[in-house]
């Protein structure tokens, strides 16, 4: 808590008869005396007391993963089945997601973050936190302030002051004009302290910016892969429905030549219809897909018309650049917000040491008093004042003391707090990258899976009609390959999905593009 400021006002010594007396007033302060005192303070708040911050050290590790992993994926001919290269070290581009090779996703995106209302919120509360941060510097220099002042004024009691009416002197006008200085010096450093907090909580704010930047883009490159697995997901299963709707035709005409039992009729109508039902969810799903896309675009619903993403208008990046360990803290904005956080509450030990230290405060005013205009400004008239103050705080019941206890526990619980963060942080890398390595089996396993069942159903099909195999045996080779389809457009579109989630991880290369709005770029050393 900053001293009061004391401003002092011009006193003016007046005579019975109404009259200023300025005869005996020097005529120029002796500034002389204060330019000493205002030195031998200031060289004495060269320091502020409280603890200093220093950014955590980085862990010392060579990896991710608890074994090395290897360099490349593997790889399978079909949609996203591509070999993917883990490039150590490699440089993260800021445009990330267009390594996808996708207009129209680089179009959602780019109008996004023009019109999110979360980024546009983020954006102003970084600009707010600036402007707090310039506020609160003013008050390391003096506080100027004018003032000027007029009176008519009649004095009914006269030289003796008896009151008798011959005695009342006639009205004067009193004109007065003065400019105050008050100062306040930061002996102990607690305002820079401050400064130091709210330069800190600007750095917070930057990175809530850079982390919000960096969900909406990772989350729109998410939506348009699953909107896009949706729509082949819907694809397949209308394709599947198709088929097996022919085939119902099929034994249809079959029941009704006598040829094969009504049953098997039935129970292909009731595999129709279990297929059919799979068909509204995809649908629903897609819908709400494409209206969190309209959220993440900042319109409503009814206006967004984008046409759907198909995972063939997707390009699966091949070179996949991975930071070193040592600089995934200074670049993931997580880390970098609890850090910030760790920074503001360092300072206020600061400031709460501050507290319980002596505070000085320094004013002085000067002016001109007199009865006329002509004769306001003349070296006659003039006044002046010089205060000095000092402020200790000898007994608040403890409230100081448990305070400063109160602002290191915050420190401590802050610093926990940051290890914990990059702890999860490395944990989330560490699992992407295992996520793109077993992505990568899982889609040329299942695209193993969807040919041997496209295959066996091809087999049992012909078998059936050749009267080798039972109908209950092609019932179950289709839903083998219903089942083996889904899930291989399933695991392609988990290998783009899983590849954004690294860029996320790893911080999403915003140190190479620029997210900050002109009107709140770096000021007054706010950023490093």
């Amino acid at each position: 808590m900053l001293a009061p400021r004391i401003r002092a006002t011009t006193i003016v010594a007046r005579h019975a008869d109404g009259m200023i007396r300025t005869g005996s007033i020097e005529r120029h302060p002796p500034w002389s005396m204060l330019v000493p005192a205002l030195s031998v303070v200031m060289l004495l708040g060269g320091c502020a007391v409280g603890p200093a911050y220093h950014r955590p050290a980085a862990p010392q590790v060579a990896g991710y993963t608890e074994t090395p992993l290897a360099d490349t994926t593997s790889a399978t001919a079909t949609v996203g089945g591509a070999a993917q290269h883990l490039v150590m070290g490699a440089r993260i581009e800021g445009a990330w997601w267009q390594l996808f090779h996708s207009r129209r996703l680089d179009g959602l995106i780019h109008t996004a973050l023009v019109n999110n209302p979360s980024l546009d919120a983020a954006q102003n509360a970084l600009l707010a936190a600036r402007d707090t941060v310039r506020a609160q510097q003013g008050s390391f220099f003096p506080a100027i302030s004018g003032a000027g002042q007029a009176e008519r004024e009649r004095n009914p009691f006269g030289v003796s002051g008896s009151g008798a009416a011959g005695g009342a002197t006639a009205p004067f006008s009193l004109l007065n004009a003065s400019v105050s200085v008050s100062y306040a010096p930061d002996l102990f450093g607690g305002v820079r302290r401050q400064v130091e907090n709210l330069r800190a909580q600007a750095q917070d704010q930057r990175f809530a910016l850079e982390a919000a930047d960096l969900a909406l883009t990772a989350n729109i490159v998410t939506a348009a892969v699953t909107e896009a697995s949706l729509v082949a997901q819907i694809k397949a299963t209308r394709q599947i429905i198709d088929a097996e709707t022919k085939e119902l035709r099929i034994l249809r005409r079959q029941v009704v030549l006598g040829g094969i039992p009504a049953a098997n009729e039935l129970t292909q109508q009731s595999q129709v219809a279990q297929t059919r039902a799979t068909l509204p969810p995809l649908l629903s799903q897609l819908a709400q897909e494409r209206n969190q896309l309209a959220a993440y675009e900042g319109v409503l619903p009814s206006q967004f018309h984008l046409a759907n993403f198909d995972l063939a208008d997707l390009t699966l990046p091949r070179q996949l650049p991975v930071s070193l360990p040592s600089e995934l803290v200074r670049q993931r904005p997580d880390i970098r917000q609890a850090a910030a956080v760790l920074h503001e509450d360092t300072a206020l030990v600061g400031v709460a040491t501050a507290n319980m230290l002596p505070q000085i405060t320094l004013s002085g005013s000067v002016g001109h008093e007199a009865l006329s205009a002509a004769a306001l400004f003349t070296p006659q008239t003039l006044l002046w004042t010089l205060v000095s103050g000092v402020t200790q705080p000898l007994f608040e019941g403890g409230t100081l003391l448990f305070k400063r206890r109160a602002a290191l526990a915050t420190m401590r619980a802050a610093a926990a707090t940051y290890q914990n963060t990059v702890v999860l942080a490395f944990q989330n890398v560490s699992d992407t990258l295992l996520a793109l390595h077993y992505d990568a089996a899982t889609l040329a396993a299942d695209e193993a899976y969807e040919r041997s069942a496209k295959a066996s159903l091809a087999v049992t099909e012909n078998q059936y009609r050749l009267g080798g195999a039972s109908y209950t045996a092609v019932l179950t080779a289709e839903q083998t390959y219903e089942t083996a389809l889904i899930a291989r457009i399933k695991a392609s579109a988990q290998r783009y999905a899983d590849t954004a989630a690294l860029f996320q991880a790893l911080g999403g290369g915003w140190w190479n593009r620029q997210d900050i709005a002109p009107t709140t770029r770096n000021c007054c050393g706010v950023l490093p």
